[in-house]
C-alpha cells in the first residue's frame, strides 16, 4: 500500500488585497510540498478563485463563527483535528487564526507557521508589522524553511470577458472601498469628472464594484454618461481578465486594484493617510501611487494627468 501523502493546511481568510498578496506564498508552499495534499481554509468570497488556482487540492470554508456559537467552534475544532495535518501555515496571522492553534488542545498541535504563542515555527520578528505584507509573509515562510517566495502571479487565471462587449480601448475604475473607512475613497464627483475626461479622450471608463456598490456606480455613471457600470457582474477572475486588456486602471486603495496591478494593468492607486503604501501598496509591473493626507486634496487635474502618463499607448 502506497504511503499516504502528507496533508498541509494553509489559512488565509481575507481581505481581497491580502489574499492577492498571498499568492506568492501559496505558490511557494506548493513548490515546497510538491507531493503533499494541500488544503486552503478561507472564506466564501475567495473559494472559487482559490479553487481555480494550481496551488490547492481542496478548499475548506471558514464561516468565522461568532464567539457565542459554541457548536460552530466545536465543529471547526473537529475539522482541524480530523484533518491529519502535518503542518499548518497561518498566513492570516490574526488573533482569530492564532486561536485556531489553541483548538488542538489537549492534543499536540501539528507543526505551525505563524504567530501563535508556542507554535513550532514562529515568525518572531518583533517588527513584523512594519514590513510590507509581501516581505512579511516571505520572512514568515523563511522561518519555516521555505527560502524562496516569488511575487504574486496570475498567469494561471482564465476568464472569458467577451460577454461584457467592451470596446478595444477602456479604463478600469475602482471607486469603492470599505464602507467603514470613507477616508480611503476619492469623491464620487471627482471620479465622474475623471470618467468624463477619459471618455472625451476616446477611452471608455468601466466602473468596477460589488453589487452593494451599485448605487455609487450609478451616481458616477449618471454624471458621466460615457461610462459603463459592471457593478455586481464580475468575478475575481473576470477582474483579472479585464485588467489584462485595460489601457489603465485607476482606483482607491482597495482589493480590485490589487488584482489589476498583479494582472499587469498600468495602474494608478490613490492613497490617503488612512493607509500606508509602505505596508500594503499594490505590487505589479507598472504601479504609480498618488498620496495626500486627505484624498480631497487630490485634484481631478492631477489624477487625470497621472492617468494619461501611465496609460498604455494606443495601438496604431
Amino acid at each position: 500500500m502506497a504511503d499516504t501523502p502528507p496533508h498541509i493546511l494553509a489559512i488565509k481568510l481575507g481581505a481581497l488585497g491580502d489574499f492577492v498578496q498571498a499568492l506568492g506564498p501559496f505558490a511557494a508552499i506548493r513548490r515546497h510540498h510538491a507531493a503533499a495534499r494541500i488544503t486552503l481554509l478561507t472564506t466564501p468570497p475567495y473559494a472559487d478563485f482559490a479553487a481555480a488556482s494550481p496551488y490547492f487540492d481542496s478548499i475548506a470554508i471558514d464561516e468565522r463563527p461568532k464567539p457565542w456559537r459554541i457548536s460552530a467552534w466545536l465543529g471547526l475544532r473537529r475539522r482541524l483535528l480530523s484533518g491529519g495535518f502535518s503542518r499548518i501555515y497561518d498566513l492570516q496571522t490574526s488573533d482569530r487564526s492564532s486561536l485556531y492553534f489553541r483548538l488542538f488542545w489537549p492534543r499536540s498541535a501539528p507543526e505551525w507557521s505563524g504567530i501563535a504563542a508556542g507554535c513550532s515555527h514562529p515568525h518572531a520578528n518583533p517588527r513584523r508589522d512594519f514590513l510590507h505584507t509581501i516581505e512579511r509573509q516571505a520572512e514568515q515562510l523563511a522561518a519555516a524553511g521555505i527560502a524562496s517566495v516569488q511575487p504574486p502571479d496570475l498567469s494561471w487565471a482564465k476568464a472569458d470577458v467577451a460577454r461584457f462587449a467592451l470596446p478595444p480601448r477602456f479604463a478600469l475604475i475602482a471607486p469603492g472601498g470599505a464602507v467603514h473607512r470613507p477616508n480611503k475613497r476619492w469623491s464620487d464627483d471627482h471620479y465622474a469628472q475623471l470618467a468624463t475626461r477619459l471618455a472625451d479622450a476616446g477611452v471608455t471608463p468601466v466602473l468596477l464594484g460589488q453589487a452593494s456598490e451599485a448605487p455609487l456606480l450609478v451616481r458616477i455613471r449618471a454624471a458621466a454618461p460615457g461610462a459603463v457600470s459592471l457593478a455586481g457582474q464580475t468575478t475575481l477572475l473576470d477582474v483579472v481578465g479585464l485588467a489584462r486588456r485595460a489601457a489603465v486602471a485607476v482606483g482607491n486603495d482597495t482589493g480590485p486594484m490589487h488584482l489589476a496591478t498583479t494582472a499587469g494593468a498600468p495602474s494608478l492607486v490613490l492613497y490617503s493617510e488612512e493607509s500606508d503604501p509602505a505596508l500594503c501598496a499594490q505590487r505589479g509591473p507598472s504601479v504609480t501611487i498618488l498620496r495626500k493626507p486627505r484624498l480631497s486634496e487630490l485634484s481631478v487635474d492631477e489624477v487625470a494627468a497621472a492617468t494619461l502618463r501611465v496609460m498604455r499607448p494606443a495601438v496604431q
